[in-house]
């Protein structure tokens, strides 16, 4: 399968999971505001990984994701056109906190360089 496809595949899987989670009633899915940030699909269609993040706990999170499994790849066997629907491997999305540190380090070193800059000033 190309490159070309499998990323249209990706993109897919990660938006038709998105949607069906507007559904999910699992109050542990639900209360801890989880939404699906990417997802990759395996060559052979069998296995997907499907990273999200969340506002609350993630391991809550990830249980009750685990629980309406079931329910999320029905939806994916019902809306996409693909040979095989994949089993669902969910994994906590660790993008928005690494994005969020390094946005805190470069303001940090932004402080620092002002606070050189002042004291050659004073000088």
């Amino acid at each position: 399968m190309g490159k070309y496809r499998r990323g249209r595949i990706n993109d897919a899987v990660a938006e038709e999971l998105a949607i069906a989670l507007r559904e999910v009633r699992e109050p542990k899915v639900a209360d801890n505001f989880v939404s699906i940030t990417r997802a990759e699909v395996a060559p052979d269609l069998k296995y997907a990984g499907v990273y999200f993040s969340c506002i609350g706990d993630p391991k809550e999170a990830l249980e009750g994701l685990r629980k309406c499994t079931g329910m999320l790849r029905h939806h994916l066997a019902v809306t996409l056109n693909l040979r095989i629907t994949p089993e669902l491997n969910f994994i906590k999305d660790n993008s928005i906190e690494h994005g969020a540190r390094i946005a805190e380090l470069l303001t940090e070193i932004h402080r620092e360089e002002e606070a050189r800059a002042d004291k050659k000033d004073d000088k």
